[in-house]
Parts: structure tokens; C-alpha cells; sequence
């Protein structure tokens, strides 16, 4: 019996392993990175490996106090292997992959603690991979998962700790684990005291709603556990402290946690229920049945409060503690960002397997719930046979011509096909009774995001970063004498990933034209790989064909050197922008880089 389970468990494993390496692996590095923040994160981690500064993350001569250095060290590893430039040519694996893997530990984490621990009333094996498939499949994660920032990171570091609690408190042996705490510390090297927020939160609330929380609490080593976290934490943030001092305390505890928490940054201002939004969103098209895992977990909560239950069969209980501590935590937040979900769609995919295991034998809520996750699938169908009503009103400047694109590509067929395909699938399964009918979705779904995701990936690459690959090359190879480089309208900073040179962002007004102007004069910044000429008599202008039609722009003399895309390259010589910037102070335009940040990034 002890090796029939031991093959079930590989089996599990080994199939929540090639799900999560189609989700989060399968042409990982084939598309360049996507503006605005990507860039930002893998130019400074690939700063580091070839600087040598592995403490400090700088991007564009500027230091980036926003996040703690995880996520930078891990990228760098992967920047510093042999022949990094030859298997990674765009940079992309390397910058993504950290996140990648940490979303693919955390679904197998998912998988092996619920084969491990079969929650009342599930004996098959079965369920670990639908709550594994639940968390990968979630819209959220699949995007996050597959960008190079540290928000994936985040869930899985932070997921996994909560896991391992979890499966401390529940283990009968007394061995003194310390796993959880690592992966705690770890997870406020990723982002930050919220990490250790959240898992307060969570093992505090469960606490509270068990009876011999003394005994739980003793089995998680708190002493022990948070001199460890500490150990690995803490001594990244004293080492800057004393290196950068009141810039770094400002910029990352007083800005990017305190400020961000306490007030609205970059318009990021949501209701007080705007997370319950995207809890239905990162569920889809699933959501029916978070909402009845939700249910039927709190409903078992309850008839157990009566009596005495095994700390083994309160999972359930667990996932509803941590689901909420996020959804309370983050719906409090002045600032509200659908990333902050990320952390409770691990608790929101084991609550969806519950679902799964009560709804084994059919009876009206299982009617009820499928009938509604059946009329999701088909209206998410009509929103694509009706394409032509909503492709009209698409409106990016970066890509004009997406809606075109999307139809001669047949990006919009497939996804009818699919959808269609999906629902008829969903009733055909339902008609027949079928007991294990959202695991045969899922795995439709598994397939077919890859077969709509690729194309989609490869058509915004190839509208939005290509132009700026292809202007970062030409500006390597048209160069003269270290002449700065600006970049005027629509901001990239994948211009600075590409291009490995320092850039000047300034929006297309008056003022940013005086800004530019006084920037080459005052604004001196260098780093390791670039060092700009800045008393050279030209420089090269990146500037979008909406702010090159701007008059300001327009009646300055400049040499058009290529273009891609909406963007122009050009040679400018300083003293006719300065003249012209004269001009503009004359009339009454004044500069104003000098009260602002210099660039958002």
C-alpha cells in the first residue's frame, strides 16, 4: 500500500510538472521583454552580473530602490552562465525565468500537499491536480508567471512558506522543520515586510479559530523559526542602509511600502471592493465554483467548531484564513493593483478543488453551478463571433493596425474555435453526468492556452518590441563619439535594455523639449556600461511619429537617420536644440525636471 501511494505520488507529481513546464516554461525566451517595468528588472540584474555590484540594483545610471534584491540575484545567476548571449539572444529566459520557476514550485507544492493530506472526503488522486491545474490556470498567474517581475516570485515564495506551515501544524511527527521559515525569508527578500504581513495574518487567524492553538503554534517553532527569517532577510536591507542611507530608507520603506499603502500612487486608485472584482477575474472561467469551495469550506468550518476535527482535514479552513487576510490586507491599501492578487490565487485554487470533491456525485448545486460556468464559456464564445463590434474601438498608438493583425493572423479564429469548442465540450460533459468534468476542462484549457497564447505573445512582440530592438541596433551601429541619447513621447526603457546606453526620457511638451535641453547641460550620469559624451556637439533623438508632429519638434533641424515602427530615429546637433529651447523660455515655458523624478522608471 505505502509503495502503491509512493507511485501515486510520483505519478501526481510528474504530471503537475509537465503542465506547469507547458504553462510557464514552453517558449519562454522566444519574445522580447514588455515595457514599462520587465525592462527595468532585467537591466538591473544583468547590471549586476556584469558590474560586479551585486548589492545596490542601478538601471539607467539611476539606483532602483523598489524592490529587495531576490529576484535580482536570480536573474543575474542566469545572466552570469557561459555563454549567456548565444541560448538567451534576447535576454528574456534569463529575466523571466525566476519567475517561471517559482510559480511551477509552488503548483507542486499545490499537488503534493493535498495528495498527502486528502481532505474529508476525497480518495482519489485526482484532486491535487485540479487544485494545481486551478492555481497555473489562473488568467493572473499565467500572465505574471511569464513576465520578469517580482510579483510571481512573491507567490511563490510567500505560497510555499504558508504551505509548509500549514503542513507542520498538520504533521504528526515533532521534528523540528525550519523550511517554512527560509522560504518566509526569501519571500521578504522578493518584495518586503508585506510578506511577513501576510503570513502573520494568515497562521494568526487559523490559530485563532482552532482550539489547541498553543500546540499548533508550538509546532511551527515561532523562536527558532524567526530567528532564521531574520538571518536571511535582514541583512540585505542593514548593508544598504549603511551604504546608501536616508535615499534608500525614503525610496523603498518610505515610498514604495508606507506611501504606497497609506496614499494613491500613479492613479492607481480603486473602491474599497475592487479586489472582489478581480477575485471572479483570476478564477475565470472557473469562478462558480471558488465561490462554492468558499461555501462549503466555511460550512465545514462550522459543523467542525462543534466538535473535535483532525488539524489534518482543516486545509480548507486554512485557505479561507489566507485567502482573506490578502483580500482584507490589500483591499485596505490606498493603492490597488490587480498584481496584489497574486498571493491568495494558491488559497483561491485549493478552495476550488474542494468544490471539485463535493461535487463527485450530481445533484442540483452541481446542475446549478455548471449550467453557470456553461453560459460563462458560451458568452465568452459570443464575444469573439461578435469580434467586429469591439475591434473597431481599439485604440493603441503603438500598434495601430492590431485590430487588422488580429483578424489576418486569425488570432480571432482560433479563439471562436476554441471557446466554441470549450462550451460544446462543457455541455457534452455535463449532459453525460460526467463526475470528473472540471479536470477534463482543465486540461482542454491546458492545451488550448498555448495554442491561443503563443500567437497572441508573438504578435505584441513583434508590433511593440521588435521596432525597439531594431532602433537599438542601429543606434549601436550609427554612433558617434559616446553621443547621448534621448528618448521624446511615448518612454520605453527597453530602448536602455537594448541599447545598454543611458537615456534621457522627456515627455513631448514645450517643457520637455527646455527639460532635454538643460538635462545634457546639468543632468550628469554614467554607469558601467555606458559613459556618454555629453560635451559631444550631437545627439541621437528616439521620438515617436505623433511627438515628431509636434510643432517644437518639427521646426528643429535633425538629421531622420531609420525608423521602425512609430519610431524615428534622428541626429540632433545641441546648439540648435538649445536655441530652440531659448525660444521656448523666451515665450514663457519654463524647465521643470528639477522639481520632479527625473523618469517614473
Amino acid at each position: 500500500m505505502i509503495l502503491l501511494n509512493s507511485r501515486k505520488r510520483v505519478l501526481t507529481s510528474l504530471i503537475v510538472l509537465v503542465s506547469g513546464i507547458i504553462i510557464f516554461i514552453l517558449d519562454l525566451g522566444t519574445t522580447g521583454l514588455v515595457d514599462e517595468t520587465p525592462p527595468l528588472f532585467a537591466a538591473a540584474a544583468r547590471a549586476m552580473s556584469e558590474s560586479g555590484d551585486w548589492l545596490t540594483p542601478k538601471v539607467n545610471g539611476i539606483f532602483r530602490f523598489d524592490k529587495p534584491p531576490l529576484i535580482y540575484w536570480l536573474m543575474s545567476l542566469l545572466y552570469s552562465l557561459p555563454k549567456n548571449e548565444i541560448w538567451d539572444s534576447l535576454g528574456t529566459l534569463s529575466a523571466r525565468l525566476p519567475s517561471a520557476f517559482g510559480s511551477l514550485l509552488l503548483m507542486l507544492m499545490i499537488g503534493d500537499t493535498l495528495f498527502c493530506w486528502p481532505q474529508k472526503g476525497d480518495r482519489q488522486f485526482l484532486t491535487p491536480i485540479v487544485a494545481s491545474l486551478g492555481f497555473a490556470l489562473s488568467p493572473l498567474i499565467i500572465i505574471w508567471s511569464r513576465a520578469a517581475v517580482s510579483d510571481a516570485l512573491l507567490t511563490g515564495t510567500l505560497g510555499i512558506s504558508l504551505l509548509l506551515f500549514w503542513r507542520r501544524m498538520a504533521s504528526e511527527n515533532n521534528d523540528q522543520c525550519i523550511s517554512a521559515w527560509v522560504f518566509l525569508g526569501f519571500a521578504i527578500l522578493t518584495k518586503g515586510p508585506v510578506a511577513f504581513v501576510l503570513v502573520t495574518l494568515t497562521i494568526t487567524s487559523f490559530l485563532f479559530c482552532q482550539r489547541n492553538w498553543r500546540s499548533l503554534l508550538c509546532k511551527i517553532n515561532p523562536k527558532k523559526g524567526l530567528f532564521i527569517t531574520i538571518l536571511i532577510s535582514i541583512p540585505w536591507y542593514i548593508l544598504e542602509l549603511i551604504k546608501e542611507g536616508k535615499p534608500f530608507w525614503d525610496n523603498f520603506f518610505g515610498y514604495h511600502n508606507f506611501q504606497r499603502y497609506t496614499s494613491v500612487v500613479n492613479n492607481h486608485a480603486e473602491p474599497l471592493w475592487y479586489f472582489l472584482y478581480i477575485m471572479m477575474l483570476a478564477s475565470l472561467p472557473f469562478t462558480p465554483f471558488l465561490f462554492h469551495g468558499i461555501f462549503k469550506a466555511f460550512k465545514d468550518f462550522l459543523k467542525s467548531s462543534e466538535s473535535s476535527s483532525e488539524i489534518s482535514q482543516t486545509l480548507y479552513t486554512y485557505s479561507i484564513c489566507w485567502l482573506i487576510s490578502v483580500l482584507v490586507f490589500f483591499s485596505i491599501s490606498a493603492t490597488k493593483l490587480p498584481s496584489y492578487w497574486l498571493p491568495a490565487i494558491p488559497a483561491a485554487a485549493i478552495l476550488i478543488s474542494n468544490s471539485f470533491v463535493s461535487l463527485k456525485i450530481p445533484n442540483k448545486t452541481y446542475s446549478y453551478l455548471w449550467i453557470f460556468n456553461i453560459l460563462i464559456l458560451f458568452g465568452a464564445s459570443l464575444v469573439f463571433f461578435f469580434s467586429n463590434i469591439w475591434l473597431s474601438s481599439i485604440n493603441d498608438p503603438e500598434m495601430p493596425d492590431l485590430a487588422s493583425k488580429l483578424i489576418t493572423t486569425g488570432i480571432i479564429f482560433k479563439a471562436k474555435l476554441f471557446f466554441s469548442l470549450f462550451a460544446i465540450l462543457a455541455i457534452l460533459l455535463f449532459s453525460l453526468k460526467s463526475k470528473n468534468i472540471l479536470l477534463y476542462l482543465q486540461i482542454f484549457l491546458l492545451v488550448g492556452q498555448s495554442f491561443l497564447m503563443s500567437p497572441i505573445r508573438k504578435l505584441a512582440d513583434t508590433s511593440r518590441q521588435l521596432p525597439l530592438r531594431n532602433i537599438s541596433k542601429l543606434i549601436l551601429s550609427i554612433r558617434e563619439g559616446n553621443e547621448t541619447l534621448a528618448m521624446i513621447g511615448i518612454r520605453k526603457p527597453s530602448l536602455h535594455y537594448y541599447s545598454r546606453q543611458i537615456v534621457f526620457y522627456e515627455a513631448n511638451t514645450e517643457e520637455g523639449l527646455i527639460n532635454l535641453s538643460d538635462r545634457l547641460n546639468n543632468d550628469r550620469r554614467e554607469n558601467y556600461e555606458d559613459q556618454p559624451d555629453y560635451e559631444y556637439k550631437s545627439l541621437l533623438v528616439v521620438i515617436d511619429k505623433y511627438s515628431s508632429r509636434q510643432k517644437h519638434w518639427s521646426n528643429i533641424n535633425h538629421q531622420k537617420l531609420g525608423g521602425y515602427g512609430i519610431y524615428d530615429l534622428w541626429r540632433i546637433q545641441k546648439s540648435d536644440l538649445n536655441k530652440y529651447s531659448e525660444l521656448l523660455v523666451d515665450s514663457g515655458y519654463k524647465s521643470d525636471w528639477k522639481n520632479r523624478k527625473v523618469e517614473k522608471f
